[in-house]
């Protein structure tokens, strides 16, 4: 990253945290758009999400909808995992709850990708603060009652907890969860960022397949099981995230796990029986 770059990074940071509620330090990553707007063709964008939408169809669901995962520009953050820690590109996705990695060995796992994104695969064994996830574990117990979580009835208390993931397009994910520690910068209002850590659990996949094109994905769903939930209970942030996506070419932008509180912005509640997010709709407008 060029030094103007991290510059103009920086400031955007500092000025998206500066809005945050909280006087508590709140988490925040930095979101980056795999391709820019400028250079992307039409006809391609219209090709790749008539493949995602006859994809859809094959596995029984709506053919409708533009989904941010489905666009060639895909969001995602770096994010830092284990002890030492290692980098990895995860996609950002509000459909969904696991966060999950590429694991060594991993069946169907790519090593390189057609957005430039430099692959990575975590290895419970390099990091001295890894620890397996039992069946017998209560946030194991936790996810199989919300079908996050995968043990057999033959299997022992002390068996792996597992977890496999199918998403919309048909992309999967299985493997196992384990427990680490997840880095990032935590921000005060009007203050600039300072290192933080908590203990999160995530899936280690072993196996993937489909239109997947980082090294895993980061469920900011509702459910307890997401980053989200988990660091509002361990009391590193509230259970509210905002975006703040740049309008330039580049596109990306930053996320923060905390409520922003700039003047005029309108808020709208959310339908609380849905379990992603959707707004509450009241009227349709024709112009």
């Amino acid at each position: 990253m060029s030094p103007a770059l991290a510059l103009a990074v920086a400031l955007q940071v500092i000025s998206c945290a500066a809005a945050v509620a909280s006087p508590e330090p709140v988490p925040a990553l930095i979101l980056q758009r795999s391709l820019p707007l400028s250079g992307t063709h039409l006809e391609r964008l219209k090709e790749h999400d008539r493949s995602r939408l006859a994809r859809k169809g094959k596995n029984g669901a709506a053919a409708a909808g533009f989904y941010l995962d489905g666009m060639p520009g895909l969001y995602y953050a770096h994010v830092k995992l284990g002890t030492p820690s290692k980098e990895y590109s995860l996609q950002f996705d509000t459909g969904s709850d696991v966060l999950w990695v590429s694991c060594t060995p991993c069946t169907g796992c790519p090593t390189s990708t057609e957005l430039n994104i430099t692959l990575e695969f975590y290895d419970p064994n390099s990091s001295s603060t890894s620890s397996k996830m039992l069946c017998s574990d209560n946030r194991c117990t936790y996810a199989l009652e919300t079908g996050a979580a995968v043990c057999n009835p033959s299997d022992s208390r002390s068996s792996q907890c597992g977890y496999t993931n199918t998403y919309v397009d048909g992309s999967a994910t299985s493997g196992y969860y384990v427990s680490d520690t997840l880095h990032f910068d935590a921000f005060m209002r009007n203050e600039q960022g300072v290192s933080s850590s908590a203990s999160v659990f995530f899936g280690c996949s072993t196996s993937r397949s489909g239109n997947l094109h980082t090294d895993g994905i980061i469920g900011f769903g509702k459910n307890a099981i997401s980053v989200i939930s988990q660091l509002k209970t361990q009391g590193m942030s509230p259970k509210v995230f905002s975006h703040c996506l740049k309008g330039s070419k580049e596109g990306g932008g930053i996320l923060v796990l905390g409520e922003l509180v700039e003047p005029g912005l309108v808020f709208t509640p959310l339908v609380q029986s849905q379990k992603e997010f959707f707004p509450g709709v009241t009227s349709i407008m024709e112009f």
